[in-house]
């Protein structure tokens, strides 16, 4: 790896570190749920509530992220995100009542709707073609560590005796919340050794400024001034979010804010916070509901190591279309499983085996491509809106179906359920297959460009 290959990495991981934060914060909610409620208690609609107050946070972060990054640079708001997580996991953890404690996780949601807009983005504006998918999904495969962190943590804390005499009744659940503190304090730090994105200094008039910066994150082999030169041109471009909604970006726009919907519509995060209740609620043992918690995390882990190879070596596009199908098995099995109630004997290896399935192959593709595919289809002079637009859609609909799930669970059942999540899991293949563009090794200003000449839908 060259010197110059090393400061794009090193840029990336620090940046990455709010994936982290992002997979820990949401996915710890899963542990916590289980025992919270001996502290104060929770309906069904305030366990809802708790889950999802985390996403509507998301949609006030990535709405006002997108149109502040393109304003203050994307350096900043990788900070900002930095020090609203830390506020938010000593409020979590801090949480007298289920209200306080929905009020702690809207401020974390803040912060994970930030990172989740300017980090791919951030990313994909450092990387060289050849490099951005695996640049870019290192900030997946942090969410996917995150989430495993959260689930090896909340099994080993969670009833656990010496937590509880450390901060008392709760305190198993507010240690899981307080950990999340230690990454968002080494983002902080981290955060001083980042560059400036070249192509925001570009934007902002600061060609100088951005060509100092491209030289070091480019070998001079790699002919940086031709790349600048492209730059340039691209940044020459104004524009609003009426051009973000006009005829030529359209097609972007319907591709990033539908793959963000599908990618939640599908069920993932649902499954990922709710699996352990729904398996309690199954008849299997706490130890047990955690432990297949646990097995989701090591699983979308490995999913999203080998999607960080497969994105620039199949491409973004076939990735999903020849993964997703395992998604739709899984769902069809996991909604026979539980066909006749609660899963018995071999029914509930069955059910286990699904769930890690679903996980695998969805992690592994449209939520794998989800945040590359977005940062990389918006021209650059509306790509932090653009940005902030696929992120919301992808938090309303996150929210959307937090909100419904245990209610969908209670009229459709756990079969019914997974049914419906396999019906809309065979429209988003179906969706990709119509409107996503293989982006695979082609540099963002040749993606823009294919966008102006009408040919954005011909490389698939």
């Amino acid at each position: 790896m060259t010197p110059a290959d090393l400061r794009v990495f090193i840029a990336s991981c620090v940046a990455g570190l709010a994936g982290l934060l992002f997979g820990y914060d949401q996915g710890i909610i899963s542990a916590a749920l289980l025992t919270i409620e001996h502290s104060f208690p929770l309906s069904l609609f305030g366990k809802q509530a708790v889950a999802a107050s985390m996403v509507a946070g998301a949609l006030l972060g990535c709405l006002i992220a997108g149109p502040i990054s393109d304003r203050w640079g994307r350096r900043p708001i990788v900070a900002l995100a930095g020090l609203i997580f830390l506020l938010g996991s000593i409020g979590s953890g801090l949480a007298a009542s289920a209200w306080h404690l929905t009020g702690a996780r809207f401020i974390l949601g803040i912060a994970v709707g930030g990172a989740s807009q300017i980090v791919p983005v951030y990313i994909a504006e450092l990387a060289p073609a050849s490099r951005r998918g695996r640049l870019v999904l290192m900030f997946q495969l942090a969410i996917v560590s995150g989430i495993l962190i959260s689930s090896l943590i909340g099994w080993l804390l969670s009833g656990h005796a010496w937590a509880l005499h450390l901060l008392g009744r709760g305190g198993d659940w507010r240690l899981m919340f307080f950990l999340g503190a230690v990454p968002a304090l080494m983002l902080l730090i981290g955060v001083s050794i980042l560059p400036e994105s070249p192509r925001y200094l570009a934007m902002r008039g600061q060609a100088a400024a951005a060509m100092r910066v491209l030289k070091r994150l480019r070998d001079p082999q790699a002919a940086p001034e031709d790349e600048m030169r492209d730059i340039l041109n691209a940044a020459s471009e104004t524009g609003n979010w009426r051009t973000l909604f006009s005829r030529r970006v359209r097609p972007a726009l319907i591709a990033g804010a539908g793959l963000a919907m599908f990618s939640q519509m599908t069920g993932t995060n649902a499954v990922l916070t709710y699996a352990p209740t729904i398996l309690s609620g199954a008849g299997f043992g706490h130890n047990v509901a955690l432990l297949t918690s646990l097995g989701m995390g090591i699983a979308i882990t490995l999913a999203t190591i080998l999607g960080v190879w497969a994105v620039d070596h199949l491409g973004r596009r076939r990735l999903m279309l020849c993964v997703l199908p395992g998604s739709i098995f899984a769902l069809f099995l996991l909604a026979a499983v539980f066909l006749h109630g609660d899963p018995q004997n071999a029914g509930r290896w069955l059910a286990i085996i699904g769930l890690l399935l679903y996980v695998l192959c969805t992690l592994g593709s449209i939520n794998a491509a989800l945040w590359l595919v977005g940062a990389e289809i918006f021209p650059l002079s509306v790509r932090g809106k653009g940005m902030s637009l696929v992120t919301i859609s992808h938090w309303s609909f996150d929210f959307l179906v937090s909100m419904v799930t245990l209610s969908i669970i209670a009229i459709l059942g756990v079969s019914g359920t997974f049914l419906l999540f396999a019906l809309i899991t065979v429209s988003a293949w179906l969706f990709i297959y119509a409107r996503i563009p293989e982006t695979k090794s082609r540099s963002l200003e040749a993606i823009e460009e294919s966008l102006s000449n009408g040919t954005f839908l011909h490389h698939r």
